[in-house]
């Protein structure tokens, strides 16, 4: 499965390119997906930008988004959005729209509150474990994980010659997950290492202008869309 991440907690000052607006986000959403992908994760903005877990943001990118597609879409619970676990759980709370999914990320203090939130709304838990952080620990211990709809594997280490050696280390570090399906993932230059490494084990992967900016050749991308099919291509490739 091909998740594409639209936009992160990226802003103005990353370029044009990245899809702020829920028209922006439901235009580019729509070019993704017809050319494979067939997941969505997304940031609500602010008007200013912001990432928000706000009731009002979450219903606007939703709507706009599954106006011109029906694959499953999620959104972003990081406590960058909101510091205080309390308001995460809060604005769950008051979600007018819920999506089919949300990240939580299980290194951030309240990861389970937000999860069990979330699960009481009937909304999916995409459970983020972070290299570099106690998060796998956490998520092995905790009772929550057999509940979860997947754990994204989030490979943070930038590097192109040290990235995919993490991603190893990361999914060792995770075990059996629970039993939960794995998305496997990394950023920036450790985006393509990751993605090649993912389709190798067979394991659900990402792409999208939240983790890198660049093609597979260094070249700037041009849409989600553009790297989504580089993706896709990446892994229709035979293994060198």
């Amino acid at each position: 499965m091909m998740q594409v991440c639209l936009n992160g907690a990226r802003g103005a000052g990353d370029g044009a390119l990245i899809p702020l607006s829920p028209g922006a986000m439901a235009e580019s959403a729509a070019e993704a997906v017809a050319v494979g992908a067939r997941d969505v994760h997304v940031h609500p903005k602010t008007p200013c930008g912001q990432d928000t877990l706000a009731p009002r943001a979450v219903a606007a990118a939703l709507e706009a988004v599954r106006s011109v597609t029906s694959v499953p879409v999620g959104v972003t619970t990081g406590a960058w959005a909101e510091p205080d676990a309390a308001e995460r759980v809060a604005h769950i709370r008051a979600w007018t729209v819920l999506p089919d999914h949300a990240s939580v990320n299980w290194h951030e203090p309240g990861a389970e509150v937000v999860a069990e939130a979330l699960l009481d709304r009937g909304v999916g838990v995409e459970a983020g474990i972070w290299s570099g952080t106690d998060s796998a620990e956490r998520f092995t211990a905790s009772a929550l994980g057999p509940r979860v709809l997947r754990v994204l594997a989030e490979v943070t280490d930038p590097d192109p010659s040290t990235a995919r050696d993490s991603a190893r280390a990361l999914l060792t570090a995770i075990g059996r997950a629970h039993g939960r399906p794995v998305l496997l993932h990394g950023e920036e230059g450790g985006t393509w290492p990751v993605l090649r490494l993912a389709g190798r084990l067979g394991l659900a992967t990402r792409v999208g202008l939240e983790d890198t900016l660049v093609l597979p050749d260094g070249e700037r991308a041009a849409s989600n869309a553009e790297l989504v099919s580089a993706a896709l291509s990446l892994l229709s490739r035979p293994p060198s």
